[in-house]
């Protein structure tokens, strides 16, 4: 009878779903996972912080669309993740958390960091639960797969204790767990595609607002066979951004609010009405507009407004379903025409900022200078970490594929620019990265820049620096004063200097007609490179381009 310790029978299980990176940071609690990881030759990267850790874990999910990995410490290790965990459940991301513990024979007695864990995550993950035995741990691994991945997907959380991961059970226990899950696809009900199809063909003003679902559900192709047949302007956020390119007659970036406050149908697929959208309510959508919703998870439908047609599905399959009975959608083609003026419109003042030469850097200029330097780089990963610097690059940031942009989602949670990196660059070694962050995301995982730089992950890493909590100081300052404005300030920090000294490299930059060769140099040095570049605190504010990158 072969034998494998918990430890063992975590990592094969591991193996068996096909994760072949997990993210840590050691404790003794979890080492006897460690053997079984080095064993079956799961490549391990431990980061400076435990919330590190469960981004980069969060990442990886999202850019393979299978399940993201962290392992963490007992007590104060499984706190620290806390924050990854809550990222990745507002951003419906397959994440599993596994957590050591005392052994369960000094339980209650007061051991070195023992706490009340699994209690910790019951409102921020799908499952959270203790693994009781050895024998049992497969099985709970596998439970933690399916519900990680079934219908909407989350987070989940396993706590194994220090001795169920030290003794030993049966291989067989692991080995002949198979078909544990399921990867079928969830069509919609063709009555409700029916009455999304009329209402589609009655439109003169249809809109599609799609979500991460898109990538999520592999459906970029499903998105643009139906765009294309019927015409439909299509506007999208979170990993959805990429999933039609920018040249697409049918995609818009610009004209959002001007789209959904003006249509008389708007077809939602895969992203909640939250308040990236206004939740879907007037002014942001109109109080007469007909919805349309597409989500897998019913209780998502009708939330926070009245919905006509209701779909239950993935993306994929019901972009299918449309576009079978579709076809192009009479009032589509002058309505384009329309929103591509307001485009141009909208393009040429923001092109103004673009091009100028004030100092410090206007934020629309850094975005302009961070695009053109990604299309001479080529297939660039964007991660993006921080406030008013991110919501402006996005604007001027054009993404020719899915999958190359990596926000932290709807929780707003800053800190995601190297754990996210991390993961980013370990998946694809070959495709350059590159991190938009302000000085004050800097701050909160910024010592995992140094991961990078240890384990040789090349990136670029772009700081937008104002010596302020830029995003909180504006509409702070305008609705309190100056004088009422505290905890809104940083200190004048060089944060090129920061990565040298961990063993990157980097440069400041206060000219931006110093920015292209700065950039490019970045791209070309073969190592962790921070650009940091002098910004406006107020040039956000005074181009209208303040708020959440979405």
């Amino acid at each position: 009878m072969d034998m494998l310790t918990g430890g063992q029978l975590v990592a094969r299980m591991l193996k068996k779903e096909g994760v072949g990176t997990v993210f840590t940071l050691s404790g003794l609690h979890v080492a006897p996972i460690y053997v079984g990881l080095v064993e079956e030759g799961i490549h391990i990267v431990d980061t400076r912080h435990e919330q590190a850790a469960a981004h980069a874990a969060d990442a990886w999910a999202r850019l393979t669309r299978g399940v993201g990995v962290a392992i963490v410490t007992a007590g104060p290790g499984v706190t620290d993740a806390i924050t990854g965990v809550a990222n990745a459940w507002a951003a419906n991301v397959p994440l599993l958390l596994i957590g050591g513990a005392a052994p369960t024979f000094n339980q209650g007695r007061g051991s070195l960091q023992e706490m009340p864990q699994t209690q910790l995550f019951q409102g921020i993950t799908k499952w959270s639960d203790r693994v009781p035995s050895p024998e049992l741990l497969p099985g709970y691994m596998a439970k933690a797969f399916r519900v990680a991945r079934a219908g909407r997907p989350g987070p989940v959380f396993l706590e194994i204790p220090w001795d169920v991961l030290s003794n030993g059970a049966d291989a067989s226990t692991a080995d002949a767990l198979t078909g544990y899950r399921t990867d079928a696809r969830c069509p919609g009900d063709p009555r409700k595609i029916d009455q999304a199809l009329a209402l589609l063909a009655g439109a003169d003003r249809p809109v599609l607002l799609g979500g991460s679902s898109i990538w999520w559900d592999d459906a970029p192709q499903a998105l643009d066979r139906f765009a294309t047949r019927t015409g439909i302007p299509v506007y999208l956020n979170g990993m959805g951004r990429g999933c039609l390119p920018p040249g697409h007659p049918c995609f818009f970036q610009h004209t959002r609010k001007e789209a959904l406050g003006e249509a008389d149908v708007v077809l939602v697929v895969g992203t909640p009405l939250d308040f990236r959208v206004g939740y879907g309510s007037e002014p942001t959508i109109a109080s007469g507009a007909r919805v349309i919703q597409v989500d897998v998870e019913a209780a998502e439908i009708g939330r926070n407004r009245r919905i006509d047609a209701g779909i239950v599905g993935d993306s994929r399959s019901v972009l299918d379903q449309l576009e079978a009975g579709a076809g192009a959608i009479p009032g589509a083609a002058a309505w384009r025409t329309r929103l591509r003026a307001s485009e141009a419109v909208r393009l040429e003042r923001q092109a103004a900022f673009e091009q100028s030469a004030q100092r410090p850097i206007h934020h629309f200029r850094l975005g302009k200078e961070i695009d053109l330097a990604a299309r001479r780089a080529g297939d660039v990963t964007f991660v993006a970490d921080g406030g008013n610097v991110v919501a402006v690059a996005a604007k001027s940031i054009q993404l020719p594929r899915p999958g190359r942009w990596l926000d932290p989602g709807p929780l707003g949670c800053l800190g995601v620019g190297a754990p996210f990196a991390l993961a980013a660059k370990t998946l694809a070694p070959e495709r350059p990265v590159l991190v938009i962050q302000g000085d004050g995301s800097f701050g909160l995982n910024g010592f995992d820049f140094e991961t990078a730089v240890r384990f040789k992950l090349p990136m670029v890493v772009v700081v937008g620096n104002d010596a302020a909590w830029g995003q909180i100081l504006i509409p702070q300052r305008n609705m309190y004063g100056e004088e009422k404005s505290p905890a809104t300030r940083l200190a004048s920090t060089r944060y090129d200097r920061v990565v040298e000294a961990f063993g990157g490299q980097g440069e400041h930059v206060d000219d931006p007609a110093d920015l292209p060769a700065a950039l490019d140099r970045a791209f070309a040095s073969g190592t962790v490179y921070c650009v940091d570049v002098a910004i406006d605190p107020e040039a956000a504010a005074s181009s209208g381009a303040a708020g959440y990158a979405v």
